[in-house]
């Protein structure tokens, strides 16, 4: 597919117009133009958003200083029955790819980190799907109050733009906000090594697909390398704007608004000559919400275009098939 030069069909929101102190027009506008470039691209730049650059280059350096651990290190932490932990490079292969035939595995490797529960949480106790004990590198212990703290930002910001993605879709601001709970959250420290040229054999950093979720918001290093499917099938780099995250609509975002928001297929290749890095955080649902189209946004005679999922049904099918150790025997 051609490739083009140009961001410009990826917009840049200004994330303060949607806070307290904006105008009432001002926020109109907003919600707007989200509303529009969600329909269209999916993608969008998030400027003004109040997390601290500070914050955000210590995550990003965190990520660089995992990844810079030994090998061995790195290999004690491999990923659990939780989905927490060291996922090496070509253990991941996205077979639920809606949008192409993926044989090849992804080159990436990363440190999935998801949220934090208290040893005497019930869904700790009982073993629930997903609900373990994240794993940290004991040669760097920071990096537990880092990725914490970030989560807890981007956490922030997340719930910040569901009430702002309802109010684009006529609904309550606060529609979406009781299916966040105990939403379900993912860190992925990502790091994807110098590629020569792209070929079959050779795969790409990340294939193309969709994100599964709702959100995911995203910062990267300076290497560029993501790249948006435009409708036309034009593959449009969305290169890092400092002081901005990538936002993106996931599946499930997609289901709920009947196909309103676009979930964009992206993939990522690394032409830099350099690792890259990226820190994708994903604000997903409780695993018990229902995921269903509400009758509000259906015009008359229209019919939800996807029957309801319970949102933890419908993300384990996606890791199961998609991840090599989740089809391993247990050791």
């Amino acid at each position: 597919m051609q490739q083009k030069n140009s961001v410009a069909e990826i917009p840049v929101l200004n994330v303060s117009a949607l806070r307290g102190t904006c105008t009432h027009d001002l926020r109109g506008v907003t919600i707007e133009k989200l509303r529009h470039t969600l329909e269209t691209v999916g993608f969008i730049y998030l400027s003004n958003h109040g997390i601290d650059d500070e914050l955000v280059e210590r995550m990003r350096d965190a990520v660089v200083r995992f990844h810079d651990l030994p090998q061995e290190a790195k290999d004690r932490l491999l990923i659990n029955r939780f989905h927490r932990g060291y996922i090496p490079a070509r253990s991941s292969t996205l077979r639920t790819s809606s949008v192409a035939e993926v044989t090849r595995p992804n080159r990436s490797d990363s440190l999935m980190i998801m949220h934090e529960l208290a040893q005497a949480d019930p869904a700790f106790l009982r073993g629930d799907p997903l609900q373990g004990a994240n794993c940290w590198p004991e040669e760097f212990p920071e990096l537990r109050t880092i990725a914490l703290d970030y989560m807890a930002a981007l956490s922030a910001l997340g719930r910040d733009m569901a009430v702002a993605l309802a109010e684009a879709l006529g609904l309550l601001p606060t529609w979406f906000l009781p299916h966040f709970d105990r939403p379900t959250l993912f860190l992925r420290l990502l790091h994807y090594p110098h590629q020569g040229p792209v070929t079959e054999d050779a795969g790409i950093g990340a294939a193309p697909h969709t994100d599964y979720g709702f959100i995911t918001i995203l910062a990267q290093d300076n290497s560029g390398g993501l790249e948006v499917q435009a409708k036309n099938g034009d593959w449009i780099p969305a290169p890092p704007i400092p002081g901005t995250f990538v936002m993106n609509v996931g599946d499930i975002l997609s289901r709920w608004s009947n196909g309103r928001f676009a979930s964009t297929p992206h993939r990522v290749i690394n032409r830099s000559g350099n690792r890259r890095f990226s820190q994708p955080f994903f604000f997903d649902p409780s695993m018990d919400s229902v995921i269903e189209c509400p009758s509000s946004l259906l015009q008359a005679g229209e019919t939800p275009r996807m029957p309801p999922v319970r949102w933890g049904d419908y993300l384990m099918e996606r890791l199961d098939r998609n991840y090599n150790y989740r089809n391993s025997p247990s050791p």
